[in-house]
């Protein structure tokens, strides 16, 4: 009989792990400061339960992160790269500016608890690919070479960032945004003429 109730109880904790990120994820994302009851409430389960699986908001507010960064993943894979580098930095950037707008209010939350250190190597990922772009564009000749590929990568997400802001704060339509966002990046990265 033990058996049969074990494998019910991981399905059963997996399953309570999925609703509570999901829900920790959602909460976070609409407000950094969620309270642990507020997530709890949201997943349907009870703080106990919640800290059986996470002992402190910091790996709670770290799993949300995850999640997002792992949909964000399966997004920006699916984005077409191929050709010249401008016309794949353009699509990245089309596709990236939703998903920060989406998270940032997560990541809020996550520079509340977490060491900058970890939510840089979270997000490894998305910067590897947009580094990958730039240097794709310094070889082609078309993105400048004469400042540091790190500052350029982080300007990158600086824009994104702020797009996202402006977006939510209603200073830039919705419709707007990817175009603004291309141009800013374009006017950065764009060699300069002689």
């Amino acid at each position: 009989m033990s058996t049969d109730i074990r494998p019910r109880r991981r399905a059963d904790a997996e399953r309570s792990i999925v609703r509570i990120v999901s829900a920790a994820r959602a909460s976070l994302s609409e407000d950094p400061d969620a309270t642990i009851d507020a997530i709890a409430a949201a997943a349907g389960v009870g703080r106990m339960t919640l800290y059986g699986h996470f002992k402190t908001r910091a790996e709670l507010v770290e799993a949300a992160l995850i999640d997002a960064l792992r949909a964000g993943e399966e997004t920006l894979s699916a984005v077409d790269l191929g050709g010249d580098a401008r016309g794949a930095l353009n699509r990245l950037l089309a596709s990236s500016w939703a998903l920060v707008a989406e998270s940032a209010a997560l990541l809020a939350a996550a520079q509340g608890v977490l060491p900058a250190g970890r939510i840089r190597d979270l997000h490894a990922g998305p910067g590897e690919r947009i580094e990958e772009l730039v240097r794709r564009g310094q070889h082609e000749g078309v993105f400048r070479t004469d400042l540091p590929i790190d500052w350029l990568v982080n300007v990158v997400h600086y824009v994104l960032h702020g797009a996202a802001e402006e977006s939510r704060d209603g200073r830039i339509k919705t419709a707007d945004v990817a175009d603004v966002v291309t141009a800013t990046v374009r006017s950065i990265l764009d060699r300069p003429s002689t």
